[in-house]
């Protein structure tokens, strides 16, 4: 009986400990590279993020149905892989009061036209949407 209660309390930690990690990675953020693109910055589940060259650092000037289309990306922080640096990354609060994550004080978006990890179909969109370059 004793045995049992042990293994019991031994499973629970073990899925605590890796339902953790698995939030963790939620905030990670990811490197990848597509030829024609070279190196961009994904979401932990490999979604392009993005940036609008007509934003200013630290402010966003994409709203209402540019937010359809880009829709903002946000975590509280984020975790960074090897050869990016962590303090390259921030939060604004903006004019409509959400909140949105910025790399290099630039915002950063998705595009609702990716479907699949890995698509850039939202780079050069207008000339001025393009992936978040490290």
């Amino acid at each position: 009986m004793r045995k049992r209660a042990v293994l019991h309390a031994m499973c629970v930690v073990l899925t605590l400990a890796l339902a953790g990690a698995a939030s963790a990675d939620d905030h990670a953020i990811k490197l990848s590279e597509k030829g024609g693109v070279g190196k961009f910055l994904t979401d932990s589940k490999g979604m392009t993020v993005y940036i609008f060259k007509k934003d200013s650092p630290g402010k966003s000037v994409c709203a209402g149905p540019c937010v359809m289309k880009w829709p903002l990306y946000f975590r509280e922080k984020v975790s960074v892989p090897d050869g990016v640096s962590g303090g390259d990354f921030g939060t604004i609060n903006r004019e409509d009061e959400k909140r949105q994550t910025t790399y290099k004080g630039s915002p950063l978006y998705y595009f609702a036209g990716d479907k699949a990890p890995g698509d850039v179909l939202g780079h050069g969109v207008g000339d001025v949407w393009f992936v978040a370059n490290p």
